[in-house]
């Protein structure tokens, strides 16, 4: 299936996710561009998020997958950085709407939530959904307003 970013997809994971990520790097048929942890070994969640989400901002037309214990860790962390839209996917329609809606650029798993298979659907459906645009880019314009902390 062709993905509607770039060739290249990070993807990163903290140690609860990395046989979720090593199940998604080996059956999905997409270029993944492994960004860590490279083992079961305890790591933080928040540290993979921040070197992904400064990888696309960095690097235009791409998007990534995250993948921590239950999702919500690395959805916090991911979504602090502005021109990131974060999306934790637990089923086909969810990841649709996530691309279709709100034009998410990373794809969030729980790997003790959702089963690798479940995942690869949502991953498959997510890479190959345009946005739809309309309606839905003054509200996601409204998302990108600097906070008073900026």
């Amino acid at each position: 299936m062709k993905s509607v970013f770039h060739s290249e997809i990070f993807i990163a994971s903290d140690h609860a996710g990395f046989s979720m990520k090593q199940y998604l790097m080996e059956r999905s048929g997409y270029n993944l561009v492994d960004l860590g942890t490279d083992s079961l070994e305890s790591c933080d969640y928040s540290v993979f998020a921040e070197k992904l989400s400064k990888r696309i901002l960095k690097e235009e037309d791409h998007c990534g997958i995250l993948i921590c214990s239950t999702g919500i860790g690395m959805s916090i962390a991911a979504n602090r950085h502005k021109g990131i839209r974060a999306a934790l996917c637990f089923d086909r329609s969810i990841a649709e709407l996530a691309r279709r809606h709100n034009d998410a650029n990373v794809v969030i798993f729980g790997a003790r939530v959702v089963g690798c298979d479940a995942a690869l659907d949502c991953l498959r459906v997510f890479l190959s959904t345009q946005f739809e645009g309309g309606r839905h880019i003054r509200r996601l314009r409204m998302i990108d307003v600097p906070t008073g902390g900026e």
